[in-house]
């Protein structure tokens, strides 16, 4: 079994994702779906 490597985002990318979650146009779930990305957790 081999084990997957974990995926490195660049800094584009992380601003990118982060601009679409400060305008408000879309849902977290949302915008980690159309970046195929895992949305957070939430902590109760």
């Amino acid at each position: 079994m081999s084990k997957q490597k974990r995926r490195h985002l660049s800094a584009e990318f992380k601003a990118r994702v982060a601009r679409e979650a400060m305008e408000n146009q879309k849902t977290i779930q949302q915008i980690a779906k159309d970046n195929d990305v895992a949305p957070p957790k939430e902590n109760s």
